[in-house]
């Protein structure tokens, strides 16, 4: 497969041209990359009208993944807001108000978004914890008969792993004639397993994909899916949508990682995850010889439930960083690894040696509080807009939340800009060392 923006960057510096243009550096700075940061010069495309080499990168990736696919070099953020803006738009041209119905624990670029675009949010609540938030085909029939949204949000797979449904619950939302996006972030690599479990696969409307998080891709590459059918109505607004949010000058790196990646993602990969993922359930097997307790879910992911062990997330975190080894995320209760297959098997020993190494505990048995749901008071953009003044937590009661700072790890919030912080919310802030929260200011 071509990669044409590598190529192009890769021929432009090789001429050694005399760079009367942007960046400033000139191509030569001190980090020893810069020969291939460029701007949108004659020759290299524009991101956001792409007519040439980046659109022809953009269709292969489109052919890897079976869908339109479009870059970001701003990360699942943009596809994100552009995801929401197209919800809103289809909505507003059937002649509706934009309602989402959204898992409680989307990332907090959504609320953003939902305060940009000022939409309404029904959440969906589930039966797990906040950050989870498992929804099976009846509860999201229900919420839909209940609520009338126009679309329907979910984050698939969420922080610590977990995947649900996606294709019964795509089921529910077409029989109501409802769109389903899908927060993809972490699952980029989901496409390449056999069968496909990529949610576009699975019959959702529009997906978004870090690149970065599981594929060789530079932090900041993503990709935002539209379905065939909603492509065929959006295609020609997708990238004037993506404009509303985003820089004026996206990373050309960044973009050549991404068309890098697409050879690979051609040729290598599919294989090297499959070995990569028999190396990494033989790992969890052993930790659970050991005594570990891993949660299931997805396949590249190692999430243990710490206290089983006789420690906190933090704990383990802090022991294996003294192997020189480090996390994706941990707290009191769990430390999620994120294994790749550019993880080495010495990789992978080492970090069995390491978590081997640590002597089990009697179980904690303290548990997370549990977050009883909240009363709204007003909506996402009126508190985010609205006058702020900063509390101890301990002195927020009865107060409306109004900002996305109170960020419950990994950027779940326990409660949401617009709602009255309660006993409850104030406990979960508390046990995850959050102190100060900004409220409407009275």
């Amino acid at each position: 497969m071509k990669t044409p923006i590598v190529s192009f960057l890769k021929s432009y510096q090789e001429k050694s041209p005399v760079r009367m243009h942007m960046p400033g550096h000139k191509g030569a700075g001190i980090l020893g990359f810069e020969g291939m940061d460029l701007t949108e010069i004659y020759g290299a495309d524009e991101l956001f009208a792409a007519e040439g080499i980046i659109k022809e990168s953009e269709q292969n990736a489109s052919s890897l993944f079976g869908c339109p696919t479009y870059y970001s070099t701003q990360g699942s953020t943009l596809c994100i807001q552009t995801m929401c803006t197209i919800l809103c738009q289809d909505a507003k041209s059937k002649g509706k108000k934009p309602k989402i119905l959204a898992g409680r624990n989307a990332h907090r670029s959504f609320i953003h978004a939902a305060a940009l675009l000022d939409f309404d949010i029904e959440w969906l609540y589930g039966n797990s914890d906040y950050l989870s938030c498992k929804i099976n085909e009846e509860d999201l029939e229900k919420a839909i008969i209940e609520s009338l949204p126009t679309a329907v949000y979910l984050t698939n797979p969420d922080y610590l792993g977990n995947l649900w449904d996606i294709q019964s619950l795509a089921s529910v939302c077409k029989k109501h004639n409802v769109l389903l996006a899908v927060d993809n972030a972490h699952g980029a690599y989901l496409r390449f397993l056999e069968p496909s479990l990529h949610p576009v696969d699975l019959g959702a409307d529009l997906s978004c994909d870090s690149a970065h998080k599981t594929l060789p891709v530079l932090t900041g590459g993503a990709y935002l899916h539209l379905s065939d059918s909603l492509n065929q109505v959006w295609k020609n607004d997708v990238k004037h949508f993506m404009e509303y949010f985003s820089s004026t000058s996206p990373s050309y790196l960044i973009m050549a990682s991404l068309d890098a990646a697409n050879e690979v993602l051609d040729t290598t990969f599919k294989k090297s995850l499959s070995e990569c993922i028999q190396r990494v359930d033989g790992l969890k097997n052993t930790l659970v010889q050991y005594g570990y307790t891993i949660l299931s879910g997805e396949p590249m992911k190692i999430t243990i439930s710490t206290k089983e062990f006789g420690y906190t997330g933090n704990e383990i975190a802090n022991l294996l960083m003294e192997c020189d080894i480090y996390a994706e995320f941990y707290d009191s209760d769990y430390i999620v690894l994120m294994p790749s297959p550019y993880n080495t098997k010495d990789d992978l020993k080492r970090l069995e040696t390491c978590l081997c190494g640590i002597e089990r505990k009697p179980i904690l048995a303290n548990k997370p509080p549990k977050l009883e749901q909240s009363k709204k008071a007003m909506n996402v953009r009126q508190a985010l807009f609205s006058p702020s003044i900063t509390l101890d937590v301990s002195k927020s009661l009865g107060q409306v939340c109004s900002s996305v700072t109170v960020s419950c790890p990994p950027a779940i919030l326990p409660v949401i800009p617009g709602e009255v912080i309660s006993e409850s919310s104030i406990e979960v802030m508390k046990y995850y060392g959050i102190e100060t929260v900004r409220v409407v200011k009275e």
